[in-house]
């Protein structure tokens, strides 16, 4: 029979496709991890990998196989949980994968606090803005913000994902302050990463709008800053701009729509019998921290800010229509 090790190896370098790190993940040298997948191949008698001076890509025979040791490897962390649930506290290495800008504003401010209340515990946080395949990558827990699509993954909702569109005062004085939806196909509409069609909820129920702009960008940090200089008007969340909201520095466009309800900020981990008590603790831990009303959301009292927003807007106008 094979050893659980020996599969732990080969899940690792087809995750990584790389033996060097796949042995630093292991505290091995890329030869010991050559050596066991040479022998691992020669057990089985099939070749699991084909080999090039750069690159390390799974066979037909090594995908099939690679599916079931994934499943093999789940069952094993799975008991082993179930032994250290009932005489241990949580432990081990729980690795994480959490959008870039909410991975540094929300998360890793906290960290210390669950460390501290679970020091038996190691992170590997990836942030990232790519959706990952959280089971043949090897994640535990994925953090991920929207309207989360069918699949055979587990999802518990932590907050509520409040979005505005918004726009500085710079430009807002320049080019006006648009009325209606329709006011803003004469304005320069900024997205971000799959933004290509904004969502809401407003007067008339549910509705959708393609914004149209000169600038789009991957990153949600690169839109907030092109806002906050003035190039145009975004659809934001409030936990991104929560702060520039307060302080005046973007100010809230048609206060009477708001980003869809059916989005929100969710934990995603795989469907198991046993939930390894390293990964539960976590969620609870994102749970109790954000919940039904966030900490941002409370900070900024987005109903104060957006009416005050709207009485300003009010004003401006009625300026410009007698200035005309």
């Amino acid at each position: 029979m094979t050893a659980i090790s020996d599969l732990d190896i080969f899940a690792r370098v087809a995750r990584t496709g790389n033996m060097s790190a796949a042995g630093r993940e292991m505290g091995l040298s890329p030869a010991v991890v050559s050596k066991r997948i040479s022998l691992l191949e020669e057990k089985l008698g099939a070749r699991l990998f084909q080999r090039t001076t750069r690159h390390l890509t799974l066979t037909e025979t090594g995908e099939g196989f690679f599916k079931r040791v994934v499943d093999i490897l789940s069952l094993v962390e799975e008991a082993q949980d179930f032994v250290s649930r009932r005489n241990t506290k949580p432990r081990g290495m729980l690795k994480l994968s959490a959008p870039t800008t909410f991975s540094r504003m929300h998360i890793a401010p906290y960290l210390t606090e669950f460390l501290n209340r679970y020091p038996e515990i190691e992170l590997d946080v990836q942030s990232t803005d790519n959706m990952v395949d959280i089971i043949r990558e090897g994640y535990d827990l994925a953090i991920r913000i929207g309207q989360l699509e069918d699949s055979s993954l587990v999802a518990k909702k932590l907050a509520p994902e409040n979005r505005v569109m918004c726009a500085s005062p710079k430009y807002l004085a320049e080019i006006g302050i648009p009325n209606s939806l329709d006011d803003l196909e004469m304005h320069n509409c900024l997205s971000a990463g799959a933004q290509d069609t904004w969502r809401l909820e407003g007067p008339e129920g549910n509705v959708q709008f393609r914004p149209k702009g000169n600038i789009r960008s991957n990153s949600a940090e690169f839109v907030r800053e092109a806002l906050l200089s003035g190039v145009g008007i975004g659809l934001r969340s409030t936990w991104d701009i929560g702060t520039e909201l307060a302080n005046g520095s973007l100010k809230v466009v048609l206060p009477q729509y708001r980003g869809s309800s059916n989005v929100g900020i969710y934990a995603v981990y795989p469907c198991r019998e046993f939930m390894p008590s390293k990964v539960n603790v976590f969620i609870e831990f994102l749970n109790e921290l954000y919940g039904v009303e966030p900490y941002w959301d409370k900070s900024i009292d987005l109903a104060s800010v957006i009416a005050a927003n709207s009485e300003g807007d009010t004003k401006a106008a009625t300026k410009r229509k007698r200035a005309n």
